[in-house]
């Protein structure tokens, strides 16, 4: 994105954006300690289609009074579908990694997604990779070495399961930037929302039982505020250029580690501090280097 805004453009309001990606950050933080929550007694293909059917509902009523539900071409359905489909496998990942490991530690494997976003690109769109990135990307995973515990030689399944899901990430969100150019966002939104609530539906056909309504109540709460935590987001990119907001991304390594402690006593390691100082550093040397 171009350093000037194009004449009559509105002025950028870095603080409003900041505080809003904070407040973003947090509500997705709040989201992935309520999973943690309800994958004590519901398997994750449950919270995962909750989560997916929850934005699909709010989605359709936005549409039909936008007008966008009339705009739904299909010229690009198969990349619609890598899109939903690789969106979905990250999703299983992550949701299945709160549930097994710290949060914060989950959340943090979660960040290298920016690490694995220019090497996909590189492989799939021949994006160039300046040297000041790659060097990010080494010092990146080196933190996630560190967080991993990979020196001692016993490293923990679960953590790979996270990584996979960043990478698989990495590649849903390159396939946005290939349909870019001719794919309206509440087209993308929409076809992702519908693939992956069909794709996780399949997978409930095993399901041995259903969620309560104790449990529905919660998997409401989960997409209702994984939705407030997008449109934050989405909002806080309005109104400030990433290279002035962005580093608040790493706000959801502090609320995540801030719910982790306050409801099951999670800390972090020393060498988990180290990874996160790493990954942290890195990502924000290479933003603010774009």
């Amino acid at each position: 994105m171009s350093a000037e805004r194009s004449a009559g453009a509105p002025a950028d309001q870095p603080l409003r954006g900041a505080l809003l990606l904070i407040l973003g950050e947090g509500l997705l933080a709040v989201m992935a300690a309520l999973i943690k929550h309800v994958s004590e007694t519901l398997p994750t293909e449950m919270i995962v289609f909750g989560r997916n059917l929850c934005g699909l509902l709010v989605l359709m009523p936005i549409l039909i009074a936008s007008g966008g539900i009339r705009d739904l071409g299909t010229r690009h359905l198969g990349l619609h579908f890598i899109r939903g489909f690789t969106g979905v496998t990250a999703m299983f990942c992550f949701f299945f990694t709160i549930a097994h490991i710290p949060l914060a530690e989950a959340v943090l494997v979660k960040m290298t997604v920016p690490f694995f976003l220019p090497l996909v690109a590189w492989l799939w769109l021949r994006d160039r990779i300046s040297v000041h990135t790659w060097i990010a990307i080494a010092l990146g995973f080196v933190g996630v070495g560190f967080i991993m515990r990979a020196d001692q030689g016993n490293v923990d399944p679960v953590m790979l399961v996270a990584l996979s899901g960043a990478l698989i990430m990495s590649v849903a969100k390159v396939s946005i930037r290939r349909m870019a150019a001719s794919e309206p966002a509440h087209r993308v939104v929409f076809y992702f929302s519908l693939f992956a609530t069909v794709i996780s539906a399949s997978l409930l056909l095993r399901a041995e039982r259903w969620p309560t309504g104790t449990e529905c109540l919660w998997l409401l709460a989960i997409g209702l505020v994984a939705i407030g935590g997008q449109f934050a987001m989405t909002t806080a990119y309005q109104l400030a250029r990433p290279g002035q907001v962005g580093v608040y991304n790493y706000a959801a390594v502090v609320w995540a580690a801030l719910l982790g402690w306050l409801f099951w006593g999670e800390t972090l390691v020393l060498s988990t501090l180290l990874g996160t100082l790493l990954i942290i550093g890195a990502g924000v040397w290479n933003l603010k280097t774009r």
